[in-house]
């Protein structure tokens, strides 16, 4: 018979008693102790010397990696033994903890999978972090586009027959990379596209940073190295009780390269990593290998309620059924005739902001932190504000974001080197596009370096813009002026 070993009742800062199972929440709780009772005068940095009469309480718990949770010289033991634990929790060969987000993940994959001119098959409605990915790894994207559903204006995922008929035609293609489950949970056959990969001789890469709880009920998909990828990034910030910036790299070394994996990952990561989020990692790590089971479960009932809750409001749809991540919540109120910027403010004026609002779409974002009560009490509010804005019903809009058709004239390298001019944006169509335009969220670009600007695109950033959506990225947010190629 098992038995649990108790809590480290002694210190609160361990509830849950994890420090056992996670050498660098371990080490993290001795160091804070130690500086919070006096004990340390550190000769290190950070500059705050663990001193919050300075700048105030906004440095308490910070810890560098190296030279607070272990001596400068031997840290390495262990991140690397965190990390290891990691790798067998996921199945994988090889891991790194990132401080830098699943942003820094999947800049280190591309430069990872390929070499320079080399293409990859890659996902359209990526996050920008996977095209400066491109740009640093001089990687040519073949881009292929999932199918938008006409009911919501979301994106569905990329078939598979997509993805064998892009690596048909390019055959030497040096990786598929794509983005599974999409912002908006809708979840792909990444054991199809695995085997569709793999029959061509090319690593899967999957950018997974929404998908952290996933393989750990078997009321949810399974994660991407157990349906067959080669490498995953994902955000332990999201969905799992990391610090924000937290982010787990996986890997199998059958089709990637470990040594240029360990090389990618250093190459653009930071050499003075905080240890605060790196013990958040191990924590979210020992927590889910002990108890994502039943924290899972708890996330899927508070999900599940909260959907049938807001069904039973007139017009209001939830996005639901197979092919969709059961743990995400993405309500769905052209139905209502309500507007999602209004809604938003309602929800924030309650002290709940959510992910992503638009016209047609709200989006929060529901964690194994969320218990059953503050997601229906999430739900009761959105349900109120929904009735307050009502209007009349419309059909919803696909975004641009998920629509974009792109006409790549310039790889992503070469053109953010080209030399660049800024013109009016009436101007600009026709012309090269020389920087990455997104409305945020998602972040996914609809212009983006080396792609020509259509009237089409630059009339979609500016309905967005005009509908009080954030334009994320451009030099010129307001849309007056665009940066274009020279020439």
């Amino acid at each position: 018979m098992q038995t649990r070993r108790m809590p480290h009742l002694d210190d609160p800062r361990d509830p849950r008693g994890l420090r056992d199972d996670a050498p660098l929440l371990d080490a993290w709780l001795k160091s804070t102790q130690r500086a919070s009772a006096g004990q340390l005068t550190p000769m290190i940095t950070p500059g705050h010397k663990q001193r919050p009469d300075l700048v105030g309480p906004v440095v308490a718990g910070d810890a560098p990696l190296y030279g607070a949770l272990d001596t400068i010289k031997h840290a390495d033991v262990l991140r690397v033994e965190g990390e290891a634990r990691a790798a067998r929790l996921w199945g994988a060969d090889w891991c790194r903890f990132s401080v830098a987000g699943s942003t820094h993940g999947n800049q280190a994959l591309a430069l990872a999978a390929g070499s320079p001119g080399q293409e990859v098959i890659i996902t359209r409605i990526l996050h920008r972090s996977l095209l400066l990915g491109l740009v640093l790894a001089g990687l040519r994207p073949v881009w292929v586009r999932p199918e938008v559903d006409p009911a919501s204006g979301l994106p569905a995922a990329v078939a598979v027959d997509t993805v064998r008929a892009a690596l048909a035609a390019h055959p030497g293609a040096c990786a598929v990379f794509l983005g599974d489950p999409s912002y908006v949970g809708t979840v792909g056959d990444l054991a199809g596209h695995a085997a569709v990969a793999h029959e061509a001789g090319v690593p899967l890469i999957v950018d997974a940073a929404w998908a952290a709880h996933f393989g750990f009920h078997p009321d949810l998909p399974a994660h991407a190295i157990a349906a067959g990828a080669d490498a995953m990034v994902t955000s332990a910030h999201k969905a799992l009780p990391a610090y924000t910036q937290a982010a787990v790299v996986l890997a199998r070394t059958r089709r990637l390269d470990a040594a240029r994996l360990e090389r990618s990952f250093d190459a653009t990561h930071t050499t003075s990593p905080a240890g605060s989020i790196m013990a958040s990692i191990d924590a979210a790590r020992a927590l889910l290998a002990r108890d994502g089971k039943d924290l899972c479960a708890r996330l899927l009932r508070g999900v599940t309620a909260a959907k049938q809750r807001l069904q039973q409001v007139p017009g209001l749809a939830v996005l639901d059924g197979p092919g969709v991540d059961p743990a995400k919540l993405v309500v769905l109120l052209a139905g209502t005739g309500a507007h999602g910027m209004a809604v938003e403010a309602d929800l924030i004026a309650a002290g709940m902001p959510v992910e992503m609002a638009d016209r047609d779409t709200i989006i929060p974002i529901v964690t194994i932190a969320d218990d059953e009560d503050r997601v229906a009490a999430f739900a009761d509010v959105l349900a109120a504000s929904v009735e307050r804005n009502r209007g009349a019903p419309r059909h919803p809009a696909a975004a641009a974001a998920w629509t974009v058709v792109p006409e790549t004239v310039l790889a992503p390298r070469e053109a953010f080197f080209a030399p660049n001019e800024t013109v009016p944006a009436d101007a600009a169509v026709g012309r090269v596009s020389a920087e990455l335009i997104a409305p945020y969220p998602p972040g996914v670009p609809v212009l983006a370096p080396g792609e020509l600007i259509t009237s089409d695109a630059l009339n979609a950033l500016r309905e967005v813009h005009a509908d009080g959506g954030r334009i994320a990225y451009a030099a010129d947010p307001a849309l007056a002026t665009v940066q274009v190629i020279c020439g």
